[in-house]
């Protein structure tokens, strides 16, 4: 599968930056463990320029969840050099398989030498979330980070937010420069370390950047995946199929919007990473299903939990309908899959090809 469609070709050299300081995160109007197996992209975009040294390019990721480890593979099919974190030893072991640098790393009490090794690479995304009552655990070592990276080589800095921060929003349809009213502690903390990941950006003269996540999904994390386990889903997904709307991208072009940030950096901008289509979560589910069916006939069966959690109560919340108009225009980003039935296709098609159905199907 081509890992980014981006009209131009990707190369990154070092870059100076013109130093503006921007609104980032204030509307206008206001004042104040699946690691999926990532085949290597088949379009000139994943083809290393034997011309370029291959340590020229070299990213750090703060976190290597779902969304870094896809990212990773993109960069490293590029002929990246490609480091990170992550918090167990055989999720490390995982990871250096995979030809990555990995440092074990706990980001409440981080290690001198971990931070010392972010200074010599050329870009960093952070991808670790808050926590409740702490707020960013990197940011708790804020002087730290600002002293340790000051002189070193960064140029690019990108921090993976959430839609969230937008609150519910009745169904109104939010672009960035909508006003942020987080409804929960979490999204409070999102807001609050954009902010704060921005002005460390903007301190060390980098350009940083803030990429608002809609629901994230991708081969391994899907509606395809949650019917074909036939697991109970979570209260907090049975309280989002009451949405009238949710925002959702699939991984290939969270990589593809970061890819296209690296190449244009914009300091200080903030985008909403969502596709097309903001749709409620029993369609997508009733799609998936119905994929799931045609592709296996008889091989899955109505699960209870997943009948009850349908059950509407009382009206549906309007929540919100995301833009992604500044992405497309500013980044040039042309969406992989611009509405979930594409991208559940692609799933579908994925674990056809890559033989990771679960044992139940064939």
């Amino acid at each position: 599968m081509d890992i980014c469609h981006i009209p131009y070709r990707f190369s990154v050299t070092p870059l100076k930056f013109s130093h503006v300081r921007r609104n980032f995160c204030l509307p206008r109007s206001q004042t104040t463990s699946f690691c999926p197996r990532i085949p290597v992209a088949s379009n000139s975009l994943s083809e290393t320029d034997s011309s370029e040294p291959k340590s020229r390019n070299r990213m750090f990721i703060l976190g290597m969840g779902f969304v870094g480890q896809f990212f990773s593979q993109a960069l490293k099919n590029q002929g990246w050099a490609v480091s990170g974190t992550c918090t167990s030893i055989m999720k490390k072991k995982q990871l250096e398989e995979k030809g990555f640098d990995i440092y074990l790393f706990d980001a409440n009490q981080p290690e001198q030498s971990t931070i010392d090794v972010m200074k010599y690479h050329t870009h960093l995304l952070v991808s670790i979330p808050p926590v409740v009552g702490i707020g960013d655990p990197m940011l708790q070592h804020e002087e730290l980070l600002r002293s340790t990276l000051m002189d070193g080589n960064l140029q690019w800095l990108g921090y993976l937010s959430s839609t969230s921060v937008y609150g519910d929003c009745g169904g109104a349809l939010v672009d960035e420069d909508y006003p942020t009213i987080p409804t929960s502690e979490l999204a409070n903390l999102r807001l609050d370390a954009e902010k704060r990941w921005l002005n460390l950006g903007d301190d060390l003269r980098l350009s940083a950047q803030v990429f608002r996540l809609g629901g994230i999904y991708g081969p391994g994390r899907s509606a395809v995946d949650t019917i074909i386990k036939q697991g109970a889903l979570s209260e907090s997904q049975k309280m989002r199929v009451s949405r009238q709307y949710t925002s959702r991208i699939h991984v290939e072009d969270i990589s593809q919007a970061l890819k296209a940030s690296i190449h244009a950096p914009s300091p200080g901008e903030v985008y909403n990473i969502v596709d097309d289509d903001p749709a409620p979560r029993e369609e997508v589910f009733a799609y998936a299903r119905d994929l799931v069916e045609k592709k296996w006939p008889g091989q899955i069966k109505q699960s209870t939990n997943e009948s009850e959690s349908f059950i509407k109560m009382g009206s549906p919340r309007g929540a919100k309908r995301v833009s992604n108009a500044r992405m497309k225009k500013e980044l040039g980003v042309r969406l992989l899959h611009p509405n979930y039935g594409s991208g559940l296709k692609s799933i579908i098609n994925y674990m056809e090809q890559y033989e990771t159905y679960p044992s139940s199907l064939p």
